[in-house]
């Protein structure tokens, strides 16, 4: 706690020589040690508190600067130690300003009533008309926001969520804004009822209004050049600039939006990153990202996408209003200039090319490309399972995760294959036999606003089947590892699931994977008041994220004995080792299919425009100085490793399990 004590008499007169002035010099207070000589053409209104201005700052360039305040008008401000402040071309109200704070060249910064800082804004997510409305606050995760978009058949549960939001609103509400230690703000606009974290910097922001900056010493936000942002919550780690302009908007921790990106009634959950586009009520889970200056993302719930240039959707098939909207699962690929007619649902880590106008559900088909050829939509089940681009993405996540906050507020996984992918595979299968089924061997098969070529099919059960022993091994394996597996006895010990959770369906709730009979379960706790307040849930999506692997393994165990007909009670070493073999071909056959595919961007026709003026030795010299060696690409030789490895795996479980 501060002690602070008043102003003494010569401390005045020195002041008033320094051209300062106030209303009334008897309420303004300063620290025991306060110096007169560093407050120069500052007038006081209000309640004042001063801190200890000593200290320096190291400014780019080189520059040296001293602590204090010059050239401004305070009213009703709380300023700490080592502070510099200098040329408030109108007034700083309502504030506190914590220590080390820099503010330099600022028209004004100031809290006009009572303020939530953009606490219990609504956003209207999803659908432009309403009916989806995102009460957006400091801890806003994107579980917990997928839950209020997308579970509206039960009111009740969105009452309460909604009220709890509400409570922490009214809790953060105040008459007195905050600025936090080590901020620096120069050459900016206007800042209205903004609450600023620990080590902000904004730099060139034109204006700020009604809204709260998480940013802490772990991971700083950054706001630049020409940011106009209303409304908003922005989350550690973000970093905006060039012309950013938000309206109505939470942007979750380590977001990058920049090149006048536009973004109005939008989410944007962890390491998001948007460029020159557009966004308008976009529910836009982790690692969505939109480069481009023709790009619109619209009324759509997207996560782990990447957005092609000239992408665009449509809600406007209507006449009572724009209510269309859309989904594209995680993992989803736009190539440049498609096109999507909402509604929609496009399955997980699809690929979607050209224009669609059919109104396609691709939900249960996932790995798939939708195609446009002749004004229909081509859908080619599982394909992208062997593409060297999904496995890429697989491997890319992780490393582009750049949260460096210790308390993260997303739980993602990130895994390719899960309860949640395997799942759909298996309903794609029974999708793909029963199309068989119903309509006999056919060169073109109609589903869902698709058309699927009869080739097209038979090879999409087969990759949704590699997939499947690929994933049931993986688990096997890993479930075998620490096991001594000295008999049949053994095994099945090894074998038994930890829980009765994960049985059932699982869902993405924009990254966190998890079954939904859990879901289901905190959301009738939170309806029957035995979860009352956010940190409680956030306290249950960490136990599910945490707890994955064990859960996962009780999915797993269910599909393996259903898959391959074992039971628990009696399965031997050699189920395990037919398991494991099967398990083997599928792997290493996927490998070599992603092989395949990367040798294509070695191919001939890949070296067109390289060797510009020489013939073909100098095209393929000028090719392989640019682009290296196919057998020498990181990727191709992790490829290679992975079956060696792989394979290397399942023989010595086998050789274990053969020999005891």
């Amino acid at each position: 706690m501060k002690t602070y004590r008043k102003l003494l008499t010569k401390e005045i007169d020195a002041l008033k020589q320094q051209g300062c002035q106030s209303s009334n010099w008897d309420i303004i207070e300063v620290h025991p040690l306060f110096n007169a000589k560093n407050v120069h053409r500052v007038t006081f209104m209000g309640n004042i508190k001063l801190g200890l201005l000593e200290g320096t700052f190291q400014l780019p360039g080189g520059v040296t600067q001293q602590s204090m305040i010059k050239d401004a008008t305070l009213h009703n401000c709380e300023i700490g130690d080592g502070v510099y402040i200098d040329r408030v071309h109108n007034y700083i109200a309502n504030y506190k300003i914590e220590d080390g704070t820099y503010i330099q060249n600022v028209n004004c910064i100031y809290v006009e009533g009572n303020s939530s800082f953009g606490n219990g804004t609504c956003v209207a997510v999803m659908n432009e008309q309403g009916g989806r409305e995102v009460i957006i606050y400091d801890y806003l995760n994107a579980h917990f926001a997928y839950i209020l978009t997308f579970y509206r058949h039960r009111p009740l549960l969105i009452s309460k969520l909604q009220d709890m939001v509400k409570k922490y609103s009214a809790y953060v509400s105040s008459t007195m804004g905050y600025i936090g230690k080590g901020v620096k703000i120069i050459n900016t606009g206007s800042i209205k009822n903004v609450k600023v974290g620990d080590y902000t910097t904004i730099e060139g922001t034109q204006l700020l209004e009604n809204g709260s900056i998480n940013s802490n010493v772990h991971a700083p936000v950054h706001i630049g050049y020409g940011v106009v942002a209303n409304n908003f919550i922005i989350s550690s780690g973000v970093r905006m600039k060039d012309g950013v302009m938000l309206n109505r908007c939470f942007v979750g921790q380590a977001c990058e939006l920049g090149h006048t990106y536009t973004a109005t009634d939008s989410l944007f959950f962890s390491n998001c990153q948007g460029e020159n586009g557009e966004a308008a009520s976009i529910f836009a889970g982790p690692f969505t990202v939109t480069h481009h200056k023709s790009t619109l993302l619209i009324s759509g719930m997207f996560s782990f996408m990447n957005a092609g240039s000239g992408s665009n959707q449509s809600n406007h098939m209507y006449k009572l209003g724009a209510i269309h909207q859309g989904i594209i699962e995680r993992g989803g690929k736009t190539t440049s200039n498609s096109y999507i007619l909402w509604p929609a649902r496009i399955g997980a880590f699809s690929l979607i090319m050209g224009r669609h106008t059919n109104n396609s559900d691709t939900s249960n088909l996932p790995f798939s490309y939708l195609i446009e050829n002749n004004d229909q939509s081509i859908l080619v089940p599982g394909v992208n399972l062997r593409s060297v681009g999904t496995i890429r993405d697989a491997k890319k996540f992780p490393k582009r995760d750049k949260r460096t906050d210790p308390h993260p507020l997303d739980f993602l996984n990130f895994n390719l294959l899960s309860p949640y992918t395997i799942q759909k595979m298996l309903k794609g299968i029974d999708v793909l036999e029963n199309l068989k089924m119903t309509c006999g061997e056919s060169k073109t098969y109609g589903y869902q606003g698709c058309v699927i070529n009869g080739r097209s099919l038979h090879r999409g059960i087969e990759l949704y089947h590699m997939a499947i022993r690929k994933f049931l091994g993986n688990s096997l394996i890993s479930r075998l590892t620490k096991c001594s597996c000295e008999s049949d006895e053994i095994i099945r010990e090894c074998l038994k699931p930890d829980s009765s959770i994960g049985l059932g369906d699982w869902r993405d709730l924009a990254g966190l994977i998890a079954p939904q009979s859990e879901i289901v379960k905190l959301l009738n706790d939170v309806e029957n008041d035995r979860i009352t307040n956010s940190k409680q849930i956030y306290d249950q999506f960490e136990y599910l994220h945490e707890n994955y692997y064990a859960i996962e393994w009780t999915w797993a165990w269910e599909k393996i004995k259903s898959y391959y007909g074992v039971n628990l009670n009696s399965i031997t070493a050699q189920d395990v080792i037919l398991i494991v073999e099967e398990w083997k071909k599928a792997v290493t056959g996927l490998d070599k299919m992603i092989y395949e595919d990367a040798k294509k961007e070695f191919s001939l026709s890949s070296r067109i425009s390289f060797g510009l003026d020489g013939n073909r030795y100098v095209q393929k010299v000028d090719f392989e100085k640019v682009r290296g060696l196919f057998e020498d690409n990181d990727f191709v030789k992790t490829v290679l490793k992975h079956i060696e490895d792989k394979t290397r795996l399942g023989d010595e479980l086998i050789h274990r399990l053969k020999v005891e």
